[in-house]
């Protein structure tokens, strides 16, 4: 039997949802960490994309990167339409993810 890792795709964004960072990692919650304290990615940092508007999960890495890649050539109005197809309001979803407190702004 073969062993698939899992991941997620995910959309990052500033306070005023002018800009979207769209990443994939195995685990959410580190990689939010990361993000949060300047680690990791420069344009999210640069662009103060801090709040996760945005996920899915997936069974094998591999479907995931293959939807990374798909949503990254996508319009920006067709990425507001997904993620407000789960998230009608665009609100943080950081607090869903149980971090610690300190990392919750």
């Amino acid at each position: 039997m073969m062993l698939y890792k899992q991941a997620h795709i995910y959309i990052m964004s500033n306070q005023y949802r002018t800009t979207f960072y769209i990443g994939v990692t195995a685990d959410l919650r580190a990689r939010i960490w990361q993000h949060i304290n300047g680690e990791g990615s420069a344009f999210v940092k640069q662009y103060h994309l801090f709040d996760l508007i945005y996920h899915e999960h997936f069974h094998r890495v591999e479907d995931a990167i293959a939807r990374e890649k798909q949503l990254k050539n996508w319009k920006r109005q067709w990425k507001i339409n997904l993620i407000q197809s789960v998230n009608p309001e665009m609100r943080d979803l950081k607090n869903d993810l149980e971090l610690p407190d300190s990392l919750v702004s």
